[in-house]
Order: C-alpha cells, then sequence, then structure tokens
C-alpha cells in the first residue's frame, strides 16, 4: 500500500491496485463517492458494443445481498441520490448522502460494482430499456447529429461507435456475455475509489480495501490510435423544423501541453457569450438559438467541435459564417483583450464549478483516474494563467487547419454542402 498527499487531497494505491482518492471538505454536511473504472465503448470488440453501458445498467439490478429495491429503499431512506454515466474511455458510479451515511453509500458502491448478480431475467429486462433508451436518442436530432460526427471523424474505430451500442449488439447480449465482460473489464488496476465530504482518508481506505472484492486481472488495456483519415461530410436526413449541424476541427489528446491554450481558443471561439460565434450568429443576426464550441479529448486523439441548429432557410448563411470566423481566427489570432477575458473566465468557472462535494469528488476521481495524479487548482489555473498569445497561435495552427468534418441531421440534402468552403 502506497500513499500520497496533497493539500486536503490523499492518495492511497492498495496492494491490489485500486486506487482510493479523498478530499475532505470540514464545512460541508454532504459526501460524495464514486468509483471509476477505466473501460468505455472504445474498449469493446465490436459485437461487445454497448457492453459497457449496458453493464452499468446491470449493476442496479441488485448483488448476492441486496435486491434493485434494497438498493432504491436505502438510497432513498438517506435522502440521498445515486446514478452512473458511460464515456467512451471510462465508466463512472456516484452516490452522495449524509456523512454519517457515508459508509453505507460506499458499501453499496462496492457491492454493485463488484459483485453485481447480472442474473439471465435483469439482463432480459434491462435489453428492452436500453433498445427504449437508443431509440429514443434516435427521435433526437442533436443527439443523432453527435453520434453521426464521431462516426464520420473516427470511421471504423471504436471512438466512432454509439456508447451504447446497437440494437443488434445489445439484443445478442446473454448474461453470460456480460459476466465475461464484468471479469476480463473491472479489475483492481482499472478502478479508483473516489471520495469528497466530512470524510476520514484511512477509514474510507480500510472500508475499500475490506469490501470491494474484483476478479483478479491485468490491468489497463491496449488501445489503438485511429488511422483511417476522417470523412468529410455525413448527412442524416430527417423532418425536422431545425437543421442540428457539428463541424469537427483538428483537436489535441488529453495529455498534450498545449491543452491548456486549447481551452483558451475554444473560449474565444465559441466556450461564452462574449464569443465570436455567438456574438456573431446569435446576437448580431438571430440565425440560432444555440451555438457553441467545445473540446473532445480522448487517450490518444482529439478534435474541436462547432455545434448549433438553425431553420433549413439560414443553413449557407450560417456555414459561410462560421467559415468566416474559423478563416479571421488564423489570419488574426486571438486579441490580448480575448485571451485575458477567457482566462478570467476559465478561473472563475472552474473555481465556482467545485463548491459542492459531487463536482470535488468528479474532479479527483476523473484526474487520477485519466491522468494518474490530482493537480491542485491553484496548479491547473497557473497552467492556464501562463498561457501565450503565441500558444493560442500555435493551437490554431493545429487544430483549424483543414481537412474537416461535418455531420448534420435534418431537412437537408447532401449535395447542396459539397464543396463548401468550410470543409476546404
Amino acid at each position: 500500500m502506497t500513499n500520497a498527499r496533497s493539500d486536503a487531497v490523499e492518495v492511497t494505491t492498495l496492494g491490489s491496485g485500486v486506487v482510493v482518492v479523498t478530499e475532505r471538505m470540514a464545512d460541508v454536511r454532504s459526501v460524495t463517492t464514486g468509483v471509476w473504472v477505466d473501460v468505455g465503448s472504445r474498449d469493446e470488440t465490436d459485437i461487445e458494443a454497448g457492453s459497457s453501458h449496458f453493464l452499468e445498467h446491470l449493476a442496479f439490478k441488485g448483488t448476492a445481498t441486496r435486491s434493485a429495491r434494497d438498493i432504491a429503499e436505502t438510497v432513498d431512506s438517506m435522502g440521498g441520490d445515486m446514478n452512473a454515466y458511460t464515456t467512451k474511455e471510462y465508466t463512472a458510479f456516484h452516490v452522495r448522502t449524509l456523512d454519517e451515511d457515508a459508509a453505507e453509500g460506499l458499501a453499496i458502491l462496492c457491492d454493485i460494482v463488484g459483485a453485481p448478480s447480472l442474473r439471465s431475467d435483469e439482463v432480459a429486462s434491462e435489453q428492452r430499456v436500453i433498445l427504449e433508451e437508443i431509440n429514443m436518442r434516435a427521435d433526437e436530432p442533436d443527439e443523432l447529429m453527435h453520434e453521426l460526427l464521431h462516426e464520420a471523424r473516427f470511421p471504423g474505430h471504436p471512438l466512432g461507435r454509439d456508447i451504447a451500442g446497437s440494437a443488434e449488439t445489445v439484443s445478442a447480449m446473454s448474461a453470460d456475455t456480460i459476466r465475461a465482460f464484468h471479469s476480463r473489464t473491472y479489475v483492481p488496476g482499472c478502478v479508483v475509489v473516489a471520495c469528497a465530504g466530512l470524510i476520514d482518508h484511512e477509514q474510507v481506505v480500510a472500508q475499500v480495501e475490506a469490501t470491494l472484492a474484483l476478479p483478479e486481472g491485468p490491468g489497463r488495456f491496449d488501445r489503438s490510435a485511429p488511422t483511417v483519415a476522417s470523412e468529410r461530410l455525413r448527412v442524416g436526413e430527417s423532418d425536422t423544423e431545425q437543421i442540428h449541424l457539428g463541424l469537427a476541427l483538428g483537436g489535441l489528446d488529453r495529455f498534450h501541453p498545449d491543452r491548456y491554450a486549447l481551452g483558451v481558443v475554444d473560449h474565444v471561439l465559441g466556450g461564452g457569450m462574449s464569443s465570436r460565434l455567438f456574438q456573431e450568429i446569435r446576437e448580431e443576426r438571430g440565425l440560432a438559438y444555440s451555438v457553441y464550441s467545445y473540446r473532445s479529448p480522448y487517450a490518444d486523439a482529439g478534435f474541436m467541435g462547432i455545434g448549433l441548429g438553425t431553420a433549413p432557410g439560414h443553413l449557407l448563411e450560417v456555414l459561410d459564417l462560421v467559415h468566416k470566423e474559423l478563416e479571421r481566427l488564423c489570419a488574426d489570432g486571438l486579441t490580448d483583450d480575448e485571451i485575458s477575458r477567457a482566462k478570467r473566465s476559465i478561473r472563475g468557472g472552474s473555481a465556482m464549478a467545485l463548491e459542492d462535494t459531487g463536482s470535488r469528488m468528479a474532479r479527483i476521481g476523473r484526474s487520477q483516474l485519466l491522468m494518474g495524479t490530482v493537480p491542485t487548482l491553484d496548479e491547473v489555473l497557473a497552467l492556464t494563467e501562463a498561457v501565450t498569445r503565441e500558444d493560442c497561435a500555435r493551437v490554431v495552427e493545429a487544430c483549424l487547419a483543414l481537412p474537416r468534418t461535418l455531420a448534420m441531421v435534418g431537412p437537408v440534402e447532401a449535395n447542396l454542402l459539397v464543396g463548401h468552403p468550410v470543409l476546404g
């Protein structure tokens, strides 16, 4: 067992390989605990597509000692809340309770993650739920647009697959296949337990060591970076009132030293109310209600995206405006005033986002799992503050260069967009 300490954050690596990270917050009554597993949809084979998400659902269906009703009634009786989610690279389970109930909340998490029952009748029941979820997302054009954008940006690669899988892969899953997936992926070297609130680190460590039983396994999985060239255009025709479009630019992986500069560039382009895209497309011209940019960083790939929805009659005008702003950014870069505003906004937003135990737990758990360390907030903000205009220019050159990928959902004909300058 090894220990490390940084301010109020303490980290212990158990002999099994499970990492426990906590942050003590002495002035709160709630405690949020999470179990973070280093497996997501990109770690599945083609026939396993959707297994991580399916397993996340099934964990709440019960264990050898707790039924699904027992779990729900216990959490409700504590006034707590419990949930989970799956991403392309990890799965997270979390529960929030009062400090006096934190041990019970952790016990439930350890039980459902380490020993889910995964009975055949539960698998059949939850299959229907997930199939309905897949159908529901297909009816939401904004969600569908983002799925198409990933498919086109990472063709033939697991990063391009829908996290929930497909109707075919989900329908084919059995209790045996889910059990095998759990045994292969939920292993000690892939698990971080994070806890924030009025807690004692050593007590959390002792409880995790005593109660979290995981199958033996090799730990982290091999991942291969995308190598196939991205598609330029993907269109899903749909009879909707708006056209939802997403544009994938270049990007950086989550470890890249320029990731803080990319955060500044992203904020200036479309990250807030004063951003270029928001001001030009929404405020000045009223062509969209929602327009934004964002970053999608992964372990070995990534892209910077732009998303918006607009009326079909405004599509080409909006694309022209996006192209104009990207060209202006490439030609002139960011101003000193824009960089200063972005840094202040990032600083304020980062600090205010960490005022509750849930956000603190998420920060330390995600950082430990994905980066192998938990920097202090001051360290992160110092790296953002150190970003220079030259750093931003380097990121713009790397990320806004062609080729780009455009995905659209709505009443649009793909041939209208072929050759548009935003795609190069």
